[in-house]
């Protein structure tokens, strides 16, 4: 072979790894990725290139080859579709034998699927679209450490999504005002209250003081209104011993959840936090902050459906999902497609959501979607309408920013809530008819109304950055999963 330059080396990829009559069989890992070559480079080769360095190969032949069966263990480049509407892109699909990934570790995975590959010179940009990871390997995960199901059961709180708010302004409260600010969202309402990705242990709130506070009054508000109350204790840290420090420390507070922000600490920090979590009976909160670093651009990095799926395999009872209608970016069929893969049991391959491949989740328990940013009482009978009732409903600003204060904003958001839900339950449109009913609920609600009066005019009306790679006039066809758990 003529191994004077790199495009040599890429050639001698094709008759190995590239196998266009493969058929995937049912153990295999299977991903898709969005490939935009470098020009002058044959599809083929690049597909079997890709399949090459993120398995066995390398860029030249190796006598160590002979020391194994490297047609068991190599990865096969098995397809290629074209991107619709995007002429400069193909997709390209690799089955991995399932004996290449150690058990249970979604870092071993991610290691492969988007390492050295990632950096490749004859690839000008590469996404991971998808990956469907078989039972068997879904099997070896410990997944949510309670899941949907044993959360209500704890709560007792059924038929209805979730109400939460975060402490706003996330940083610069003392421990005693933070604590404050928690008792009265609760008593107003809500069923959480939560520290944001950037809360950990700052000079002016030092964790065990936060907590502490914190504790006090999440008690006080279950004591005053007879519900189960909870805040999300954000336990990320900079070393993993002091991540299970602050989780011992919540746990003797008879705290029910803590939060970790998953990506910025790490999947090994976070499947080991899941993993205490499910022995010591505590809720997990997932915060998803950097992932729009990852994931916003549309032709490279990994997509947001993988890291949902990763998480749910990692470990965590919440996780946040973007709005659709809120201030951060999304997509509202990519966005109902990562939904499914928290909480369904099987979710059926549908293009039209983004989801390149079937996925058996097998009885692991799903996990609450959390709609959070930017979100108000007028976005609520859409958010019930999109999200249903299996989900988290997180505002900031929506109830903090309430004209009478936290414990009216988290009153008017309970109204509009229950008055969604009643009104779905009779079998209106809500979608259709929200203003109707919010307007009908205010009548009874003067924190409500101020509210409406108050969010009236407010909208994040941008044009989504990462959409769908779906032809102009392509129909959108909605297919859903079985229920989760």
């Amino acid at each position: 072979m003529n191994q004077g330059g790199y495009n040599a080396g890429v050639h001698a990829y094709r008759d190995t790894y590239w196998d266009g009559n493969y058929e995937p069989i049912d153990t295999d890992v299977l991903a898709c990725f969005k490939i935009t070559p470098q020009e002058g480079t044959e599809r083929e080769e690049i597909a079997a290139a890709v399949a090459a360095e993120s398995s066995t190969g390398t860029w030249t032949t190796v006598w160590t080859d002979h020391m194994t069966d490297v047609d068991y263990y190599k990865a096969r480049a098995y397809r290629i579709e074209e991107v619709p509407a995007d002429p400069s892109c193909f997709y390209v699909f690799v089955a991995y034998p399932i004996e290449l990934f150690e058990e249970g570790s979604i870092v071993n995975v991610l290691t492969s699927l988007v390492g050295n590959v990632f950096g490749f010179k004859a690839l000008r940009a590469i996404r991971l679209e998808d990956v469907r990871f078989p039972l068997h390997y879904v099997m070896t995960c410990g997944g949510p450490p309670n899941g949907i199901q044993v959360e209500r059961d704890l709560l007792n709180k059924y038929g209805r999504p979730l109400l939460g708010a975060t402490i706003k302004p996330k940083l610069g409260l003392s421990a005693k005002n933070y604590g404050r600010a928690v008792y009265e969202c609760l008593r107003g309402g809500l069923d959480f209250t939560k520290d944001d990705e950037n809360v950990n242990s700052q000079p002016f709130m030092r964790w065990r003081h936060r907590f502490e506070f914190v504790a006090e009054a999440v008690h006080t508000a279950q004591h005053e209104t007879g519900e189960r109350k909870g805040h999300y204790l954000n336990v990320t840290a900079g070393t993993v011993e002091e991540m299970f420090e602050r989780a011992e420390h919540a746990k003797s507070l008879d705290m029910p959840i803590i939060m970790h922000d998953f990506l910025t600490a790490g999947f090994s920090a976070n499947t080991s936090l899941a993993n205490w979590c499910r022995r010591n009976g505590m809720l997990l909160h997932i915060h998803r902050a950097m992932h729009a670093v990852i994931d916003r651009d549309r032709h490279h990095g990994i997509h947001y459906r993988v890291l949902a799926k990763c998480l749910r395999l990692s470990g965590g009872d919440h996780l946040h999902s973007g709005t659709v209608v809120g201030k951060l970016e999304g997509d509202r069929h990519a966005i109902l497609g990562w939904v499914d893969q928290m909480r369904e049991d099987f979710v059926y391959e549908d293009r039209s959501r983004g989801l390149f491949f079937e996925q058996n989740w097998g009885s692991m328990p799903g996990l609450f979607p959390v709609a959070s940013g930017g979100i108000h009482v007028w976005h609520i009978p859409e958010l019930l309408s999109i999200f249903g009732d299996d989900s988290i409903f997180q505002f900031g600003g929506g109830t903090l920013g309430h004209p009478w204060g936290n414990s009216a904003g988290a009153s008017a958001n309970r109204v509009a809530l229950e008055a969604c839900v009643e009104a779905r339950n009779q079998g209106r449109d809500l979608e259709k008819e929200g203003t109707d009913i919010l307007e009908g609920a205010a009548r009874n609600s003067p924190e409500l109304a101020e509210a409406m009066k108050t969010w009236k005019e407010v909208r994040f009306e941008y044009d989504t950055v990462d959409k769908l790679d779906v032809a102009t006039g392509e129909p959108v066809v909605q297919q859903q999963g079985g229920r989760g758990r």
